[in-house]
């Protein structure tokens, strides 16, 4: 069987970070694996806390996992702080990790920052470079480029610009423009587009981490980062479009539409 491993924080309310994952890769029909690296209190609302794990212990998980298991594919998600992600590169650079889906959460949907303002220059330096494929939204390619993205072709500019960090692909998510939502993928020096219909539902809690988790899942199954790509956008434009109304704000996706 195929083995997906989480990096990433937890969600108690279920719709995204680790629990998006699991859900995610269980759908995909492989076996999921998880590394918690912070707690956080948080639903369809809002993030109200945010608990760190001991880096220490974070190593730890980490350690205990790989030492038994090897992963297909890795995706790491909420890295809250530069000691966290110091540990998390360590480890993934001691056991030589593979097909490692880098997926930049900054801030939740509902607002809540989730990783800190000066961490973003060891995210970089020291995590990029073991990624396959990094997968920020509009927002968090913003940051990480220094361009404000207003149209195509300056998500053109910022993908190269992110790739130049050392990653092997970069894909841009388009979900927060108006219209149709067209992601960019830039590898190899090429640039494909996907496009997908606007799904008009408010529960899109957990979007981000869904999409990344699933390209983990096609990688780690051997399909080229493109084809994840696609096979991954077509997963969460149903997992949208079968809406699941759970929570008072922005429900979650419905993980499981396709069980």
């Amino acid at each position: 069987m195929k083995k997906v491993l989480s990096i990433a924080g937890s969600d108690p309310s279920g719709g995204a970070g680790i629990q998006a994952d699991i859900k995610t890769i269980t759908a995909h029909k492989l076996y999921a694996m998880a590394v918690i690296v912070s707690l956080t209190a948080q639903n369809t609302t809002a993030v109200s806390g945010v608990l760190d794990c001991l880096p220490e212990f974070v190593e730890s998980q980490i350690d205990s996992v790989l030492s038994d298991i090897t992963p297909d594919a890795i995706k790491l998600g909420m890295l809250s702080n530069a000691n966290i992600m110091h540990s998390v590169a360590k480890m993934l650079k001691q056991y030589n990790c593979k097909n490692i889906v880098l997926d930049p959460v900054m801030v939740a949907t509902t607002g809540g920052r989730l990783m800190d303002d000066n961490a973003l220059g060891v995210y970089i330096d020291e995590l990029f470079a073991l990624a396959r494929v990094v997968t920020p939204n509009l927002p968090e390619a913003s940051v990480l480029s220094g361009i404000e993205i207003k149209n195509i072709d300056d998500m053109r500019a910022a993908a190269i610009k992110i790739s130049s960090y050392g990653c092997q692909s970069v894909l841009i998510k388009g979900g927060h423009f108006v219209g149709n939502a067209t992601d960019l993928l830039y590898e190899n020096g090429e640039f494909t587009e996907f496009s997908a219909i606007k799904i008009d539902t408010k529960n899109t809690h957990g979007t981000g981490c869904t999409l990344s988790s699933a390209i983990a899942c096609n990688i780690a199954s051997g399909l080229s980062v493109k084809d994840s790509v696609k096979n991954a956008k077509d997963y969460v434009t149903n997992a949208l479009k079968n809406t699941i109304a759970i929570g008072h704000g922005n429900g979650p996706i419905n993980h499981c539409w396709i069980l």
